[in-house]
Formats: structure tokens, C-alpha cells, sequence
């Protein structure tokens, strides 16, 4: 059991991939029955407020990778202001954005670490900053590197940031 893209601390989420490894009879012919099974069993495990969407069967060897993810920052009213456009056009229209990412066990490592190219589209749309961001196998950028950038903290935001979607790239093996 695995999930591909881990939900950080404190960030709600709308979309989430669970993949399994689950052994089956080889007479067993009907995939459905299989699939409505496992969702089944999940499903009655899963704590109020989950709800298993679908099932489906994948060929051996079949992994996911994330692409990118889209993250709602809702925020207070009396932060929707000017200074906030202006932060967000300041980080769209830069090549770079340089950080200092705490590494290693305690946090004790300091990595210098550009991570302009993670930050696919930033909006600000009704009373939220909907942020598109890129995830590759050289990494992504983290939720409260997010926050920083934008000059803002939880206190600022009205709920729980939401991851609302994932695209999955799908390789086989």
C-alpha cells in the first residue's frame, strides 16, 4: 500500500490516490467483482468524512506519478488587497524565486533551492489563490514555501489549505 503523492501536514484534500498490491486467485476472471469487493472492504474502513470514489485494477508493474497538483489558499477578507496582486505578479513575472529549504532529520541542513519552475500558475480568483504547481522527480515545492512566497501564514488564511486535484502520469513497467 502506497500513496504516491503524500498530503502534508494540516492540508485538506479532494483528490487521492491510493494504490495497492493485492494478490488474487487466477480462476478469478470477473475484475468487477474484484473491484467492488476491494471498495467495499476500503470503504467500510475509511473514517467519517472519507468517501472511496472508484476502484480500478491495474496490470503489474503500472506506477503512478504526480505532474502537478493544484492547492486553494482561502483567505481572510482583509488580506485580499493590493499588496497581495502585486506579490503574486511580482512571483509570476520572476525567473527565479531563490529559498532556503530546511533538510535532514532535525532540520539542521540548509539547501539553497530555486524553485521558480514548481510554480505553474498562481490566481487569485473570488477569495482564493489557486496555485498550480509542477512535480517532477527533481521535486516540488512545499506548501509553506507557498505561504512564505506569497507573504502569508494560516493566520492570514480562512480554512485549511485544499489540495482540489493531482494529474497522474501513468508509466509502465
Amino acid at each position: 500500500m502506497s500513496l504516491p503523492l503524500p498530503r502534508p501536514v494540516g492540508v485538506e484534500s479532494d483528490d487521492e490516490l491510493l494504490c495497492l498490491r493485492v494478490a488474487v486467485d487466477p480462476d478469478e476472471l470477473q475484475v468487477t467483482s474484484h473491484e467492488s469487493r476491494i471498495k467495499d472492504g476500503l470503504s467500510r474502513q475509511l473514517p467519517e468524512g472519507c468517501e472511496l470514489l472508484s476502484v480500478s485494477v491495474a496490470r503489474a508493474g503500472r506506477s503512478f506519478q504526480p505532474s502537478t497538483a493544484t492547492y486553494v489558499l482561502a483567505v481572510k477578507a482583509e488580506y485580499l488587497n493590493d499588496k497581495l496582486k502585486a506579490t503574486i505578479e511580482r512571483l509570476l513575472e520572476s525567473e527565479n524565486l531563490n529559498i532556503q529549504r530546511r533538510m535532514g532529520a532535525e532540520h539542521s541542513k540548509i539547501k539553497n533551492l530555486d524553485v521558480r519552475v514548481f510554480l505553474k500558475s498562481i490566481k487569485l480568483e473570488d477569495r482564493s489563490i489557486i496555485v498550480e504547481c509542477n512535480i517532477s522527480s527533481a521535486g516540488s515545492i512545499r506548501i509553506d514555501e507557498i505561504l512564505r512566497l506569497l507573504e502569508l501564514d494560516e493566520g492570514k488564511l480562512a480554512s485549511p489549505v485544499r489540495r482540489t486535484s493531482v494529474q497522474w502520469q501513468v508509466n509502465e513497467a
